[in-house]
């Protein structure tokens, strides 16, 4: 059987020197079985002719968002819901940077923006333009936001120095989209809730509580759940990270709030994943208007949240529920302790103390993972 029979593949080729290869590329997919689409930038077709891609895949080309409409609707919105996976191949520095920033000013990257299809990326480009940090910067967004990047191999460039930046052979690309169809979807059918972030709790129109979470940790768990085939709805507070790909994202700013939204959908889900830095209080007034300063000190009286984990807890049935622990000090006996006392599954115990805590959890996530029950989700 092709590996990739029935698969719908929009191939995406810019304007580098190594978009001949990207013929290859198109030949080989077919060959797998995909049904391949073309979309071209202006670029490219100073490289390559719409028609060569047009007799290699079959299939009409796109080159311009004013084109004559092939795909029976909106053309952007077409190619992108009917693909299965979309491949850019080669992208350029400018297309990667145009993709990490949100722009959409042609047809490939607007078809970029609109769809929810898994997202490869095979940078080519000159070595010095690859290592610049503003390009490694924008594949780094990229990769936080669910793309796979397709790293780039080294040899003699086009430009006549030797280095990395070269696009990698086609059979090689081709093999890395294969790879990803073939491993097994092990979340496929699941609806998974993830929580991430801290929230804040309001003094008066202006200040707030809150702490120092970032987000990465849960942000990270939710693409990679969609990776593998689950339904993932993340529930976040303020956080500066975008939305992840094929991920539901709603935005939350308290305590209260993200109890409703994780209460809401509790019942319909497989897993949670409680990875938020949900504040324990909040400030039992909260002033109409700014408070001014009127004294050396202010003093705050403050109420419980809810516990939305423990509240989860007793509550569960047939999910699987995920809880974190950030300690500074006996980390794996507190964890234990939260482990057993909120009725979870599973914990994981981060340590926090340590002074180079913040480059593990953005690099190396370090987890001391406490299994109380196995079961068919195969999550940890």
């Amino acid at each position: 059987m092709e590996l990739l029979s029935g698969k719908k593949i929009v191939l995406g080729v810019t304007g580098g020197i190594a978009a001949y290869k990207a013929v290859e590329v198109a030949s080989r997919l077919r060959k797998a079985g995909a049904e391949v689409h073309v979309i071209m930038t202006r670029e490219a077709t100073e490289f390559v002719t719409e028609l060569t891609f047009r007799e290699i895949s079959g299939q009409p080309v796109t080159t311009d968002m004013w084109s004559k409409v092939t795909h029976f609707r909106v053309e952007h919105i077409a190619l992108a819901n009917l693909a299965d996976l979309v491949l850019i191949a080669p992208a350029t520095a400018n297309l990667i940077a145009k993709a990490a920033v949100g722009i959409a000013d042609d047809m490939l990257t607007t078809t970029l923006l609109a769809t929810k299809a898994p997202v490869f990326i095979a940078p080519a480009m000159n070595t010095n333009m690859y290592d610049n940090p503003v390009t490694q910067r924008n594949i780094a967004e990229l990769q936080q936001r669910g793309f796979h990047i397709i790293d780039p191999a080294s040899g003699h460039l086009a430009c006549g120095i030797n280095g990395k930046g070269r696009l990698p052979e086609p059979c090689d690309i081709v093999r890395e989209v294969e790879a990803f169809f073939q491993q097994e979807q092990t979340l496929t059918g699941r609806r998974i809730l993830v929580t991430a972030g801290g929230t804040i709790e309001p003094l008066d129109p202006v200040r707030y509580i809150g702490n120092r979470s970032t987000g990465r940790m849960g942000y990270a768990v939710a693409a990679e759940a969609a990776r593998r085939g689950a339904e993932v709805v993340l529930v976040s507070g303020p956080s500066s990270l975008p939305d992840p790909t094929g991920v539901e994202t709603i935005r939350i700013d308290t305590a209260r709030q993200m109890q409703a939204e994780v209460m809401e959908r509790y019942p319909a889900v497989d897993a949670v994943i409680m990875s938020a830095a949900v504040a324990d209080y909040r400030p039992k007034t909260v002033a109409a208007d700014k408070i001014k300063k009127s004294d050396d000190e202010l003093v705050l009286h403050l109420e419980r949240n809810p516990d939305i984990l423990f509240g989860l807890g007793q509550q569960k049935q047939q999910q699987v529920l995920i809880g974190f622990a950030a300690e500074t000090c006996n980390v794996e006996e507190y964890a234990r302790r939260k482990l057993a006392k909120k009725n979870l599954d599973y914990i994981v115990a981060n340590d926090v103390s340590q002074t180079d805590a913040w480059i593990r959890r953005r690099y190396e996530p370090y987890q001391a993972l406490c299994k109380r029950r196995h079961d068919d989700l195969n999550i940890h």
